[in-house]
């Protein structure tokens, strides 16, 4: 499908679509209507809008494009997880994932189509980056993977991770104002504390989340506790290392206190042991860090990293207790549809255009 190049009318403001509905002659009220069609009642087209006339709606249809995001595939793992491929206007895909548990349905939402960082344990750190997701686009995936919720196991999303496709720093604006429609009244209506933004570490970024006083929680993507073994896993680490990212922490929760994660996947014979786990304390110990989680490795084709064995991991996970780490095991879901953390790669989906 081609992209219409009309304005998108959801990058209107309210203020913005009233004032276009005044200049038409037409009633003020009739803005709110179609606000509350783009933002609450999801209308996938102007045809949708069935409060407005019809000549109103074609006139709509002149001014204005709608290009929501659709789904192109759905898999089912045997854990109940889902991963579903979502198709933009213009044919680009990007992948979100749904995580039910007895207690609450996460969703697993993508900022961009590809990423640009390359890290080389991650499956999309090996797609280039298309574009950013505007917001509009990351709004539609939480509504389409909510409604997945809804329908497969009767409850709404309870919780939001912003750890799919991309580095959501790095399309900022973007994110802030999908989680700011995502929260709205006249949006969703989810609380912010469960929202969790992950970042791959850019300090700068991160110290303008805390002077934004942004109110979501923040997970830094750590996998590694010292610079060089974070260089060679994790290229941003060049130019943002670890005294640079403690000292944006610090000052991020010093401006919001809220809550920091730091995510630490274990790959056997490189940052699985004794001597990493030190590391990792005392990175832990200069942040104001709520949790640990530690993350099995989920394969991919792209990395020669593999799984340490359970013995292993047992080890490390108790050294950190013994020395007062609030740390927490994260079993990997869904890694039979390539859904668990890192395994983001549109692998059976190709785009429906260049």
């Amino acid at each position: 499908m081609i992209a219409s190049a009309a304005k998108n009318i959801r990058h209107l403001s309210l203020n913005e679509l009233e004032n276009f509905f005044i200049l038409m002659g037409e009633k003020k009220f009739r803005a709110r209507q179609v606000w509350e069609w783009i933002w609450q009642k999801k209308a996938q087209s102007f045809a949708d809008m069935t409060n407005l006339s019809k000549d109103l709606r074609q006139k709509l249809g002149e001014h204005f494009s709608l290009p929501a995001l659709t789904i192109h595939t759905s898999q089912h793992s045997a854990d109940g997880t889902i991963k579903t491929g979502f198709v933009t206007h213009e044919g680009h895909l990007c992948e979100g994932v749904l995580i039910p548990t007895d207690t609450r349905n996460t969703a697993c939402v993508s900022s961009q189509i590809g990423c640009s960082l390359s890290c080389k344990f991650c499956a999309t750190g090996y797609i280039d980056r298309k574009r950013n997701l505007d917001y509009d686009e990351i709004y539609d995936e939480v509504v389409l993977l909510n409604e997945q919720a809804e329908k497969a196991y009767g409850k709404k999303l309870s919780n939001i991770v912003f750890m799919g496709m991309g580095e959501p720093l790095l399309n900022y604006k973007n994110v802030l104002k999908a989680i700011e429609r995502i929260t709205a009244e006249d949006g969703l209506a989810m609380s912010p504390r469960r929202i969790t933004v992950s970042t791959a570490g850019v300090a700068k970024m991160i110290k303008q989340l805390g002077d934004d006083e942004v109110r979501f929680k923040l997970a830094l993507s750590l996998h590694a506790a010292n610079d060089a073994k974070r260089n060679e896993i994790m290229p941003i680490n060049e130019s943002n290392n670890l005294k640079a990212l403690i000292e944006a922490l610090n000052y991020f929760h010093k401006k919001t206190k809220n809550e920091i994660t730091l995510e630490y996947i274990l790959f056997k014979d490189f940052n699985d042991s004794l001597k990493d786990a030190d590391d990792l304390i005392k990175v832990y110990r200069q942040v104001p860090a709520d949790l640990v989680n530690i993350i099995e490795y989920n394969p991919i084709d792209l990395a020669t990293f593999e799984k340490p064995s359970e013995e292993k991991t047992n080890a490390f996970m108790a050294y950190l207790e013994k020395n007062k780490v609030n740390a927490r095991l994260r079993r990997s879901r869904g890694k039979d549809i390539d859904a668990a953390c890192g395994q983001l790669a549109n692998k059976q989906q190709q785009p429906l255009s260049s």
